[in-house]
């Protein structure tokens, strides 16, 4: 067990940093600067979503041919800070000016400055998305453990959400630090008890793991993806084992009505699989930002 002196240390370091200058702010004033910083944490998720997936693609193709007995090929640096970020039409890089969350995509009326190649309108909707889900994490929580909790864990949702529709995958990278962060808050019971949070990692892993092969066995398919045990067990561990089967139900619920609606007005073939993560991950917003209207459902009132 946390003792309490030790709860309230680990919370005043976690709020310190972040939120002292800004303590004694208005509340609207507060919840405006969250939003705003969550608009500029919106910006770089495009960059995480965009060159995550990219990453782990170059990563398997040199384990690959390591394994091949070939030598390794020296490749351009390409992380999440090079190369600057450019047009993917025609290569111009994009200036500070231009890459303004949201003013600049309607300034330049959604096309590129330099060569007027459409600019698709999801990059300002997950900085706008991020900014609002940001303002309403300070606005539940408070300037407090959970409020910088609540953003990290939104800011993490955001981007796993929208990498695994674009590529059913659930990067390692991103599932398990947040898998560690929610323990990591836990520590102070921010959310849940220690020994819930932990709890929550296990049942929530070892759920989905259960079901993946119990529908492998009777079927001879694999139903979903090892990324989505761990989405669940990071889940579980922010939020305790007693929200686990609500998530599960709100997820399976919402990504049915979507899967039936896509077979029937959008001619979606039933063999092509469609992700779970972002259910899993809209299941855990729920969670996050309605925890006392949807208390008794998540056991976290």
């Amino acid at each position: 067990m946390v003792s309490r002196a030790t709860s309230a240390t680990i919370e005043g370091i976690m709020i310190s940093a972040p939120f002292a200058l800004f303590a004694e702010l208005p509340p609207p004033a507060i919840v405006a600067l969250a939003s705003v910083f969550g608009l500029l944490v919106g910006s770089f998720l495009n960059v995480v979503i965009h060159r995550v997936p990219k990453m782990m693609e170059a990563d398997w193709a040199a384990q690959a041919a390591e394994l091949r007995g070939e030598a390794a090929v020296e490749r351009p640096r390409y992380n999440l800070v090079v190369p600057r970020s450019a047009c993917p039409h025609c290569g111009t890089q994009i200036t500070a000016l231009q890459n303004v969350p949201v003013i600049s995509w309607l300034l330049l009326r959604g096309r590129c400055g330099h060569c007027a190649a459409p600019i698709p309108a999801r990059y300002p909707f997950v900085e706008l998305l991020t900014g609002v889900l940001a303002g309403c994490a300070i606005a539940v929580h408070g300037p407090s453990a959970a409020g910088l909790g609540a953003m990290l864990l939104t800011f993490f949702l955001v981007a796993l959400a929208f990498i695994d529709l674009d590529t059913q995958l659930l990067p390692d990278d991103l599932t398990l630090p947040l898998l560690w962060l929610g323990l990591l808050f836990n520590l102070g019971g921010t959310f849940v008890s220690i020994g819930d949070a932990v709890l929550g990692a296990m049942v929530g892993y070892g759920i989905l793991w259960t079901i993946f092969w119990a529908f492998k066995l009777a079927t001879g398919k694999e139903g979903m993806g090892y990324g989505d045990f761990k989405l669940l067990a990071a889940l579980g561990a922010w939020f305790g084992w007693t929200a686990i089967p609500a998530i599960i139900l709100l997820a399976s619920a919402v990504g049915a009505t979507v899967g039936i609606a896509m077979i029937l007005f959008a001619r979606h073939k039933r063999e092509v699989p469609i992700p779970f993560g972002p259910y899993l991950a809209g299941a855990g917003l729920l969670a996050l930002y309605f925890a006392r209207p949807l208390g008794g459902l998540f056991g976290l009132a």
